[in-house]
């Protein structure tokens, strides 16, 4: 328990209403998409670097953990006050500070949502990539903390590959900056790309500097049905090949095309077992010359079904059965373990055939859903957390799947993080050596283990 005089610290150093202790308020910053839930001792709102510098000199200064946390929406739990202390709310930190018209970039507060930040920068004729599905939720910051992906990544990257900023303090106070406003940069370490992705466990990121591109004018969508994934891969590697370059590269498998289409009342050719999303954008005469080649290779490939979309109406009906996976499968049972696993693209049929396997064997209902370009495959597996049995064989389901993942080369994480989730399958991709280097990374930069504690793994 934080006690009254800590609180009252805060209150006089932040000024305004910025501090609570309210039980409304601990239970609101309690939990994320995970469905756990640790309760903060307090909840802070600051809304400027210096309310940052306050509250972490109180806290360094009185041993208290701090949990830096954003939208919340997160799947492995990296935005939970495990240890209680204090939930640092950047919400209201969430300024656009300037877009740069002359050098592509845009400087921006943690707290701004990823889909306020790419609608403004549009209007601009400019572009920010990186399309986390929580996009019109999730926050930059984040995003950064978490190194997001999205659906175009295979064309675009992930988060990191626009950050080229960070302005962030260390847990005894001190502000670094690191990275800056050119592209080219490698004078000392590099501790930005160290930042991204950290979760907040060695350092809490106040501004972010992020680099813009031209807005591609044109798009074209196109959704092809397979009898097999296994010839949906055969296919997408094909067009790769032939250097059509699509910006989204999304499949969906047998079980999740089911759902969407129960979900939404529509007829399901019984014979398609693999629909891919094939988006490719650009300039027009491009984009057209780049869809005439990619439609020839449909023609000359055994397909049971190829849909265009070139109006903005017609791409948001083949969009949404993408978007309504979720909230389709969500009616076969009351929870839903979302795992981000990523293989070699080669390695998608396999991987599928293995986990589909495993489903049977342990009767899980799962979802298998992703970035064919990338190899992220999201692995939803449908439980009922009432069930002890259910639970059991999805937690040994598991267990069985990251140690496959590792076993063709892949990572048990794409871009959900590590959070708490994962932090038993650590050993499965880490060596003791490799544990040990994190480890000591993350003591030389919080010896007093007081920032996000509890995340990634366990410090002795």
């Amino acid at each position: 328990m934080i006690e009254k005089k800590i609180k009252k610290e805060l209150e006089a150093n932040l000024g305004g209403k910025k501090v609570f202790e309210e039980k409304e308020f601990l239970i609101a910053y309690s939990y994320d998409a995970t469905g756990n839930e640790f309760l903060p001792d307090l909840v802070v709102f600051p809304e400027n670097e210096k309310d940052v510098e306050n509250v972490i000199n109180i806290a360094f200064r009185h041993k208290i953990p701090i949990t830096p946390r954003g939208a919340g929406v997160g799947y492995t739990g990296g935005s939970l006050p495990v240890q209680g202390g204090i939930a640092l709310v950047f919400t209201r930190m969430n300024r656009i500070l300037s877009i740069d018209m002359e050098n592509f970039i845009a400087e921006v507060e943690p707290g701004v949502i990823t889909y306020n930040l790419q609608e403004e920068v549009e209007k601009k004729g400019l572009f920010y990539p990186p399309d986390p599905a929580s996009l019109k939720t999730s926050t930059i910051g984040g995003n950064v903390a978490e190194n997001a992906g999205g659906l175009r990544c295979f064309k675009y990257g992930v988060t990191g590959n626009y950050v080229l900023g960070l302005e962030a303090y260390l847990i005894d106070g001190r502000k670094i900056k690191t990275g800056g406003r050119v592209i080219k940069n490698v004078a000392g370490y590099d501790i930005k790309s160290l930042l991204v992705g950290s979760e907040g466990t060695l350092a809490i990121i106040t501004r972010i500097i992020l680099k813009l591109i031209p807005l591609p004018r044109y798009r074209r969508l196109f959704q092809i049905d397979f009898n097999s994934l296994k010839k949906g891969a055969e296919f997408i590697n094909e067009m790769i090949r032939t250097n059509i370059s699509p910006s989204v590269l999304e499949f969906m498998d047998e079980t999740s095309i089911t759902a969407v289409c129960q979900f939404q009342g529509i007829a399901l050719d019984p014979s398609i077992r693999a629909s891919v999303l094939v988006e490719i954008d650009g300039n027009e005469s491009d984009v057209i010359e780049r869809a005439n080649r990619f439609s020839q290779l449909v023609r000359n490939t055994s397909v049971i079904d190829f849909k265009i979309a070139e109006t903005s109406i017609e791409q948001e009906k083949l969009w949404s059965l993408r978007r309504n996976i979720s909230p389709a499968i969500s009616k076969y049972k009351p929870k839903k373990i979302n795992e981000d696993i990523v293989v070699p693209t080669s390695k998608i049929p396999d991987t599928v055939e293995f986990i589909n396997n495993l489903a049977l064997e342990f009767n899980i209902k799962t979802v298998l859903f992703g970035h064919f370009g990338d190899g992220n495959i999201h692995t939803n597996l449908l439980v009922d957390p009432e069930n002890k049995d259910e639970m059991k064989h999805a937690e040994i389901m598991l267990e069985k799947i990251f140690k496959y993942v590792i076993s063709v080369n892949g990572s048990i994480s794409g871009e959900h993080g590590i959070g708490i989730s994962k932090m038993p399958f650590m050993k499965f991709q880490f060596s003791e050596s490799e544990m040990e280097v994190f480890k000591n990374i993350k003591k030389s930069f919080d010896p007093e283990n007081l920032l996000n504690p509890g995340k990634i793994f366990e410090l002795k």
